[in-house]
């Protein structure tokens, strides 16, 4: 059960609790069967740009840059900067900063083995994720996303030590997961919870839809 505090903090997360028993095949090699997923989520967080040489008419060598992908994960810098200038956020990056903080929470889902249905580009399944689109001029301080990211610094330190505790938790799910079929409901809560925590710090400090500071909570 949420609490009031965490309830109310305008970026939610909760995921289905698997009351049945996992696949214990696709469990036990679950690092191998993420790795397609991985990929995938992989080309959306980066660019790259190919170049290659030719020879000219006057025959002398010629760079010549052949393509450039412009994806960049989560759009921080370009919203930091519309958020400070215009007072604006476009809906369109809010739309594809949930879509992507969607998708790739699906795919540490089911890395972590919290669900073990293959992980949709698209659809919701059973990882629900919500924040909701800010009007900039009324919600959000113009100048407080060029200090958030400093401001979250706490929570980093904290998320850290978080997040090598779940690793453990993740593991020792792993062994359940393989003798009984089931994930230990305590850790699931466990685990679930530091995402949680984690999305409401990149809702603060990274997606800047809210000028709310995270709490220090699990639930």
């Amino acid at each position: 059960m949420e609490t009031n505090a965490s309830s109310a903090y305008p970026a939610t997360l909760s995921i289905d609790y698997p009351d049945r028993e996992l696949d214990r095949v696709t469990s036990a090699f679950r690092i191998f069967t993420v790795i397609p997923i991985m990929i995938v989520l992989g080309s959306l967080t980066g660019g790259s740009r190919s170049n290659g040489n030719t020879l000219s008419a006057h025959g002398t060598l010629k760079t010549t840059t052949y393509s450039v992908a412009v994806t960049a994960g989560i759009l921080f810098f370009s919203t930091m900067l519309m958020i400070v200038f215009r007072q604006k956020y476009p809906r369109w990056w809010y739309d594809w900063n949930l879509q992507f903080t969607r998708f790739g929470t699906r795919v540490g889902s089911y890395l972590a083995l919290l669900r073990d249905e293959y992980p949709s580009t698209d659809e919701e399944q059973a990882v629900h994720i919500y924040f909701p689109y800010p009007d900039a001029r009324q919600d959000l301080n113009r100048w407080l996303p060029l200090v958030k990211w400093f401001l979250a610094f706490p929570h980093y330190i904290v998320l850290v030590c978080l997040f090598v505790a779940a690793a453990f938790c993740t593991i020792f799910a792993w062994f359940a997961i393989l003798f009984t079929g089931r994930y230990p409901k305590g850790l699931f809560d466990f685990v679930v919870g530091v995402q949680r925590w984690a999305l409401r710090v990149s809702a603060y400090a990274a997606i800047l839809v809210t000028d709310k500071y995270p709490p220090f909570s699990l639930d």
